[in-house]
């Protein structure tokens, strides 16, 4: 008996789908060796960046307000940096980069271990501030080494899943920062200064790892290419930063780039509430054993999942609007925790716990659906020995989103989630007057993200409706089809 076509057609779904995974097969080791740092800095880094907040006020007596202070010159800093790091790492190359960014890193975090378990050290808030704000060259640069050697060391065929499983790792690395700060804090009962000491660790591994197995630079061709297409993907030219800055701002398509950049900054925002709001957040409605690693380690899971499955299909659909529509479900993923926590029908601390869940449902469907294609979409406009350019402004919003966050997120937590409110007089713990319905919609947390919401979806739709503008000229740039 013949198979049905139904069948049939399924069959081939299927073997079509893991057969769009062997593109993969034209990378070399150097490509595997940045995915691994790539992997274990991003667990260091998201584990740092989720405890900064906690650590400088539990650990070091910072009030939320100045906590913020000390996040937003770090993220201000990091921001800026981005805007030389590309061009550094054009310039430089990528060994070199990596090895400079690495090292300062290691030496950093070693100084943030010692002023941690140093009680006696007078000053220590606002010499954590000042390592903090010196990491920001470090990370700016380690993020366009990730994204122009995940450029340099994939052919034309294999961009589009290489910047995809480049996500992906970092997802990974995501996920397991949240559970390392678990970890950490509930299961071993240490300090919150030894999440610093794991950065450390990962800072030798890193080094160890970049010596071993990143030796060539060259960019990665397709030897199926055409003669001519294989040698202007070759042309690499090593220009100095000024040479790359004067003729980066005579590119119209920059200057769209930076459009599209400024519209999407809300939706970058809501990544970062994950860490600046929601530690806090979580642990004054939930209670102080809220496990809010955990939940911040629910959205880089789903990324993981949700790339495994969508890898295959990345380059069937248009660039610019899985960028936009993407964007649009991230930014309404706060609408769940907007709403007010009675209506889930549970006990505040198990609402929140829901609460919690379909946001990250909603802003894990978004990210995997636009966050690599912004990447992807960067790194086909950029000129040849410019791709660490335009890929440092293209992450732009997910620093420039942290700096503006940072700067408002003590105050957004003082007037919306504080640890504690005055109900006549009496100073009460949140969780307690929201239990006792003391406070209106707009004294609470939920109003906090109704607010940010309704920002990120506004710029969403400006993008939508500017799409003819911003999309001019960039048909001819998108990567080209992956072959099944």
């Amino acid at each position: 008996m013949s198979e049905s076509p139904a069948r049939r057609s399924t069959a081939e779904m299927i073997i079509g789908y893991f057969k769009d995974f062997g593109v993969l097969k034209e990378t070399r080791a150097e490509y595997w060796g940045i995915q691994i740092v790539n992997f274990l800095d991003c667990t260091a880094y998201f584990a740092l960046l989720t405890i900064a907040a906690v650590f400088l006020s539990d650990d070091l007596g910072l009030s939320d307000r100045s906590a913020g202070y000390v996040i937003t010159a770090f993220t201000s800093a990091t921001s800026l940096m981005l805007l030389f790091s590309g061009m550094t790492t054009d310039w430089l190359g990528i060994r070199r980069s990596l090895n400079i960014t690495l090292g300062g890193q290691l030496i950093l975090r070693l100084a943030m271990v010692w002023v941690g378990l140093t009680p006696s050290l007078p000053h220590r808030g606002l010499i954590a501030g000042v390592l903090f704000f010196l990491m920001a060259p470090f990370m700016a640069g380690l993020q366009t080494i990730f994204q122009s050697a995940t450029n340099r060391f994939t052919t034309r065929r294999s961009r589009s899943a290489g910047f995809s499983l480049w996500y992906l790792f970092m997802n990974i690395g995501a996920a397991a920062a949240g559970f390392s700060i678990d970890i950490v804090r509930k299961l071993l009962h240490l300090p919150n200064v030894h999440i610093f000491t794991m950065g450390v660790v990962t800072a030798v591994l890193c080094l160890i790892v970049g010596k071993l197995m990143i030796k060539n630079e060259e960019q990665l061709v397709d030897p199926n290419d055409p003669p001519e297409a294989q040698t202007e993907e070759k042309k690499v030219a090593r220009k100095n930063p000024l040479q790359i800055w004067r003729e980066m701002i005579r590119e119209p398509a920059l200057w769209r780039l930076l459009v599209l950049i400024g519209l999407i900054v809300g939706v970058r925002a809501v990544f970062v509430y994950l860490y600046l709001l929601m530690p806090k957040y979580w642990l004054r409605t939930i209670g102080p054993d809220a496990a809010f690693g955990t939940l911040n380690a629910i959205n880089p899971i789903g990324i993981v999942i949700g790339l495994v499955l969508f890898i295959p299909f990345a380059n069937k659909f248009s660039v610019f609007r899985m960028l936009v529509y993407g964007a649009m479900i991230s930014s309404i993923s706060l609408l769940p925790m907007a709403l007010p926590w009675t209506i889930y029908g549970m006990p505040i601390g198990e609402a929140h716990y829901v609460m919690a869940l379909l946001c990250m449902i909603l802003l894990t469907i978004g990210e995997v659906i636009w966050s690599p294609k912004l990447y992807e979409y960067t790194a086909t406009i950029a000129p040849k020995g410019q791709e660490g350019t335009y890929l440092g402004l293209s992450l732009i919003p997910w620093f420039l989103a942290k700096t503006l966050v940072s700067a408002f997120s003590g105050h957004l937590l003082e007037h919306w989630s504080p640890e504690k409110v005055t109900i006549h007089g009496v100073a009460k713990p949140l969780q307690q007057a929201m239990i006792k319905h003391e406070l209106g919609y707009w004294q609470r947390p939920e109003a906090m993200w109704l607010v940010l919401g309704c920002i990120a979806l506004a710029g969403c739709i400006v993008a939508a409706f500017l799409e003819k503008w911003l999309t001019k000229g960039a048909h001819e740039n998108v990567a080209p089809t992956v072959a099944t």
